[in-house]
């Protein structure tokens, strides 16, 4: 066991974004994209450091198929905020495909472009064997090198052979994405630790681990050319209404979501009135939860504790609601109670 890590203060713990672009009832595709939108230049105004899209195919509630498409258009109507994928699944995806299509966005919005890189599919076998089109390429085995031919396309000399030696992501790099490994177990822990690559952990999973994850990533830690020390991003459910109680009304129809992913019985985004009626609500209120669920001062609090838990250099909030005006008002409110004023950009 190390050593507990104290957090950075509160006054400059960065906060940042995940944003799944749900689709909710009696909503359209372009509908839940237009809202992502808005909640992209809502958290560049208030001044969260980064915003990040998932990747998620063949699902009825989540319109955020394809990061790099979403990625270039929130960079282009945004000013400073950095945009990202949290993440690419890479077993979907060809490792020079995923370096080219990274490397134009970083040539198109330089500083400003984060790669964060999943080895899940994000979605069930045969959507996944469809999009790779192989079943040897989606095992778990693959997911190393898949990665070093990665890292090596952007440029990092550490990495010997592989694609790299006969391709490259653009003709003439100037600068290359950052690129973060996500993870919700002590393997992508550990493998981001000995890359020396920046670790992101998805605590809004539910998962018990996110100590044990966070110290093992510590622990196997190596300085990289892009890394001289560990750096940890944790994510949290969070939604932030003007009452406590409001805030449960405006959680349920995610609690609602996240019991249709886990029973596989998957579709849109219950509006909250529809929510209090569901069938099936108590049991999307019964499931385990480590959701920050408040008003202002609830939501401060909790983070905070979960920083201290951690040592998280970074949180990272997520919500899935209904419609956007809720999901505006939590950021809104969030990031007056944490004490940064609208429009700072936070340090980097």
């Amino acid at each position: 066991m190390s050593e507990p890590v104290s957090p950075p203060p509160l006054s400059v713990l960065p906060l940042s974004v995940l944003e799944l672009a749900t689709v909710g009832m009696g909503q359209s595709s372009a509908d839940a994209l237009a809202h992502t939108v808005a909640v992209a230049q809502a958290a560049d105004r208030l001044g969260y450091r980064r915003i990040w899209v998932a990747e998620h195919h063949n699902m009825p509630a989540v319109a955020s198929t394809n990061p790099p498409v979403l990625i270039a258009h929130l960079a282009a109507v945004t000013e400073r905020i950095t945009v990202g994928s949290g993440g690419v699944m890479l077993p979907n995806h060809a490792p020079l495909v995923v370096a080219e299509q990274f490397a134009l966005l970083e040539a198109l919005h330089p500083g400003r472009i984060d790669l964060g890189i999943g080895r899940a599919p994000g979605t069930d076998q045969s959507t996944a064997l469809a999009l790779r089109r192989d079943p040897t390429l989606l095992s778990a085995e693959q997911f190393p090198q898949d990665l070093l031919d990665l890292l090596g396309l952007f440029g990092d000399e550490r990495v010997d052979g592989g694609l790299a030696e006969r391709f490259t992501a653009t003709p003439a790099a100037v600068t290359a994405p950052s690129v973060v490994l996500l993870g919700s177990s002590g393997y992508s822990a550990q493998l981001a630790g000995q890359l020396g690559l920046p670790f992101t952990f998805a605590h809004h999973f539910g998962s018990p681990n996110t100590v044990a994850a966070v110290e093992l990533y510590r622990e196997s830690f190596r300085p990289s050319p892009t890394l001289s020390q560990p750096y940890t991003i944790v994510t949290a459910n969070t939604l932030v209404a003007d009452t406590a109680e409001e805030a449960r009304r405006l959680a349920l129809p995610g609690q609602l979501m996240r019991l249709a992913i886990r029973t596989n019985r998957l579709r849109p985004v219950p509006n909250p009135e529809e929510a209090q009626r569901d069938p099936e609500r108590a049991a999307a209120e019964a499931m385990p939860s480590n959701a920050v669920i408040g008003d202002p001062q609830q939501a401060v609090a909790a983070l905070r504790q979960l920083a201290a838990d951690t040592g998280a250099d970074e949180l990272m909030v997520t919500a899935s609601t209904h419609g956007v005006a809720e999901r505006l008002r939590s950021l809104e409110l969030l990031a007056a109670a944490w004490g940064r004023p609208a429009g700072e950009r936070p340090a980097a």
